[in-house]
């Protein structure tokens, strides 16, 4: 038997995806197979337009396979209603993109409670966990402080933050650092990877960044439409 720390909570079965351009099929996703245990951080790298961010989009719900299925923590979401896929995303992952997507007349504290507010938390539970999420990202001092008086790896910071408020099973982050510079996205990245190792979430990380991809304990290339893993 398995203990706890072995549990698999990603396991995605031969999916596969394809787009379809006038007359040409692209084959994007060619049969993927993974599975990530609990806690563990994964960086997927891969050319632009391999398809590293749909298969992202995929395990997080926001996209459909046309064959294949992925299981979450044991259960199938591939087969979820539209309700039950709305409620997975809001409650079990936690997004990060390129572009930190703040609300601009929300503080740096209600933007990061925010969706646990609108999850139904109560406001002064919802307010503590923020603030709790903002120390460990090292923004305490701006938690009053609007998206526009916040540098770029500040909010890129408060979205990490603000991924993490609903105590997800896992992050999904695509490209978490590109549009920071090198000194704010070596901090980023290391702030992602503590948060996410001391809320023990498991990880994956989407990136062009092998410095970012070094970070994580499990390395994965997405190429012709297959993931291989890399050797550490």
């Amino acid at each position: 038997m398995n203990d706890e720390k072995e549990r698999t909570i990603i396991k995605v079965n031969n999916i596969v995806k394809n787009y379809v351009s006038g007359a040409e099929t692209l084959h994007i996703l060619k049969g993927i197979n993974l599975e990530i245990k609990e806690g563990a951080a994964a960086a997927i790298s891969g050319q632009s337009g391999c398809g590293k961010s749909t298969l992202l989009n995929i395990i997080g719900g926001l996209d459909n396979a046309d064959e294949g299925s992925v299981f979450i923590d044991g259960r199938e979401i591939t087969c979820l209603s539209e309700k039950e896929i709305s409620l997975y995303r809001s409650k079990q992952v936690g997004f990060i993109f390129q572009f930190h997507y703040l609300l601009k007349d929300f503080t740096a504290l209600e933007n990061i409670m925010l969706p646990a507010y609108i999850y139904g938390v109560k406001k002064k539970d919802a307010q503590e966990r923020a603030k709790a999420l903002m120390c460990d990202f090292k923004m305490e001092d701006r938690k009053n402080h609007f998206p526009s008086q916040l540098s770029g790896g500040e909010r890129q910071r408060v979205a990490v933050a603000r991924s993490m408020i609903n105590d997800p099973l896992l992050i999904l982050a695509d490209e978490p650092t590109g549009n920071l510079d090198p000194l704010n996205s070596e901090v980023t990245a290391q702030l992602l990877y503590d948060g996410a190792q001391k809320w023990k979430k498991t990880l994956i990380v989407v990136t062009h960044d092998k410095k970012v991809a070094a970070r994580a304990s499990i390395r994965l290339v997405l190429e012709n439409g297959k993931l291989t893993e890399e050797m550490l």
